[in-house]
């Protein structure tokens, strides 16, 4: 599987990826808004995860690499997640934080987005975050999405939902 963007191709995560995924998500700052950052054994639990959701739905979170070097820079992907007790397709990414604010998350998950819309049934994609996690609500919009609503929860405390329908997307696409 491969995605390609102007700038960037997603392709699926194999365990070489380990030392461009453990730069991301052992960064205090990129995680901040996540419960926690992750150590060596959270990493792999997480490529090992991606690789099982892979062979299982024929999607997850995949690797982001630039184009031009080739290097991962981040992940971002459709994963099935727990939204206010119902299970949903979800839009999740993490950029390296010496390419945040480049446009590479929206560049990124709009692919994501597309690819979602073109190969599946889901009416719906979602994407949702920590309610202080600024950033990631304004690539949810920046790539369609409108806010739903939000719940609390243990981990978030308010966790914000943002979606977008096929219905908005084939809009979207229309006006291209």
């Amino acid at each position: 599987m491969r995605i390609e963007t102007e700038r960037l191709f997603l392709r699926e995560m194999t365990e070489d990826d380990f030392d461009a995924l453990y730069r991301i998500l052992a960064d205090a700052e990129i995680m901040r808004h996540y419960p926690y950052t992750f150590d060596e054994a959270r990493v792999r639990g997480w490529i090992s995860r991606n690789i099982d959701r892979y062979r299982i739905f024929g999607f997850g979170l995949w690797a982001v690499c630039r184009k031009e070097t080739g290097e991962m820079i981040g992940d971002c992907g459709l994963t099935m997640q727990v939204i206010d007790g119902q299970i949903k397709p979800e839009i999740g990414y993490h950029i390296r934080r010496d390419c945040q604010r480049m446009g590479y998350a929206k560049e990124a998950a709009s692919a994501v987005r597309d690819w979602t819309f073109e190969n599946t049934p889901f009416r719906m994609i979602y994407s949702y975050m920590k309610y202080t996690n600024e950033p990631s609500a304004k690539t949810a919009v920046s790539y369609g999405c409108r806010f739903i609503g939000e719940f609390a929860d243990e981990t978030n405390e308010i966790t914000k939902v943002y979606a977008i329908s096929r219905e908005e997307w084939m809009n979207l696409q229309q006006k291209r």
